[in-house]
């Protein structure tokens, strides 16, 4: 019976462990404090998602998204001190996140459906962004933060 309790135990945490679906993409990444060009691995989960930076081959950084972001040798900040510092505070705290997955950003603001993804152009005080969403590759660029994103499915 203690046997069956300890496999039941194990076999049932196990279930719990955070399982991340991983791709290989080619991403550049270019903010104020951050600059970057070579391969990475995202990871998506439920509600979290994982980007692992390689460069020449040896691991970079790693940038967990999740109710925070952390940064490898740096630690965790909420979301919004994460955008201040690294990105915009004209963002919305699910910017980084959106981008990554290639989902809408700023609530679908301006979203123009297209054969094979869509589009966004956002201008206003603090951004001028343009996104778009295509089968196998994702932009952003703000103009005014000078930042830019672009990922690309490396398959």
């Amino acid at each position: 019976m203690k046997y069956l309790l300890i496999f039941l135990v194990l076999f049932f945490s196990a279930c719990s462990v955070k399982q991340l679906e991983k791709s290989s993409k080619m991403v550049v990444f270019k903010t104020k404090n951050i600059r970057f060009s070579d391969l990475g691995y995202i990871g998506q989960g439920k509600e979290s998602v994982e980007i692992d930076l390689y460069v020449v081959g040896k691991a970079f950084k790693k940038i967990s998204i999740d109710g925070m972001i952390c940064i490898d040798g740096e630690g965790c900040m909420r979301k919004s001190s994460f955008n201040e510092e690294y990105l915009s505070s004209a963002y919305p705290d699910d910017l980084l996140k959106n981008v990554f997955l290639g989902e809408p950003i700023f609530d679908k603001k301006n979203l123009i459906k297209t054969d094979i993804g869509f589009v966004q152009i956002i201008q206003s005080s603090g951004v001028d962004i343009v996104y778009k969403v295509e089968l196998d590759e994702i932009y952003f660029k703000d103009r005014k933060n000078k930042i830019f994103i672009k990922i690309k499915d490396v398959n």
